[in-house]
């Protein structure tokens, strides 16, 4: 299974995970041309897409779906109160609604070779999921817009070959910084983005013997820096039972704009 990161911030966030059968796009927060380029470059062919996963309505994680649904006619595939808040954003244009395929949350269904797991998280949308993707070899999971996360996360985090975990912002940068006491609030609140050190320690509960990729994601732009969260993240898995050395994880930062490297498990 292939992993790859084409955007991953609070500015937008789009990520493909694919097989040599199978292609999938979690989220299209991003500019189409963003899209197509970071899989053109990656050697994958936008237009072979077999469906698009959308954890929620919120824009960074929706910004080109009319766009990308008109050009392409990809299947859509959502939670059914997602699906409703999404019909609801004008901003998209028109497109074909019969390209939804409502999902259940705590699902499981299979699109290709890959089965593909869902499990709600708790975040301010209507009804937001996260996702894990499995083969017969591998599997790769994809969680972010986490306000807080529970055992049964890490359940379904669990035995993951690679993936990709929020790591949003550094607290002490968001409390001084420029955002409305509200905006503060909500970020900090159950419903909200994970801090770094949260970030770590979610990542310390899933290490395993086998992971071969962490990637830190949805970092915020305005109270957060690449390497202030990979630092509180590298500093919550000292003393782990699997290794001191992050490098054996394959720990990095997603990058906000660009494609990241291609993690195949």
């Amino acid at each position: 299974m292939k992993l790859l990161t084409l955007a991953s911030g609070s500015s937008g966030n789009c990520t493909y995970i694919g097989t040599d059968r199978t292609s999938l796009l979690l989220d299209v927060g991003i500019s189409l041309k963003n899209i197509e380029f970071g899989l053109t470059e990656s050697g994958v062919d936008p237009s072979t897409m077999d469906g698009i996963l959308i954890t929620h309505e919120h824009s960074d994680h929706i910004k080109c779906l009319g766009i990308i649904s008109r050009k392409y006619n990809i299947p859509i595939y959502a939670t059914a109160g997602t699906i409703a808040a999404i019909k609801r954003v004008k901003a998209l244009g028109d497109y074909d609604h019969s390209l939804f395929m409502p999902i259940e949350r705590d699902s499981c269904f299979d699109i290709g070779d890959i089965r593909i797991n869902t499990s709600p998280i708790s975040h301010d949308a209507a009804d937001p999921v996260c996702y894990s993707f499995k083969n017969r070899k591998s599997k790769v999971s994809v969680a972010t817009d986490l306000g807080v996360y529970d055992e049964k996360l890490v359940s379904f985090l669990s035995e993951s070959d690679a993936m990709v975990i929020e790591a949003n912002h550094d607290i002490r940068m968001l409390e001084v910084g420029p955002y409305p006491y509200q905006l503060k609030q909500r970020i900090l609140g159950n419903k909200g983005h994970l801090c770094n050190e949260a970030s770590g320690q979610l990542v310390k509960s899933l290490l395993n013997d086998h992971l071969k990729a962490v990637f830190l994601g949805h970092l915020s732009d305005k109270n957060n820096y690449p390497e202030l969260a990979f630092a509180a993240v590298e500093q919550e898995l000292k003393g782990n039972p699997f290794s001191d050395d992050v490098r054996d994880f394959g720990l990095e930062v997603a990058p906000r704009y660009t494609p990241s490297k291609i993690i195949e498990v």
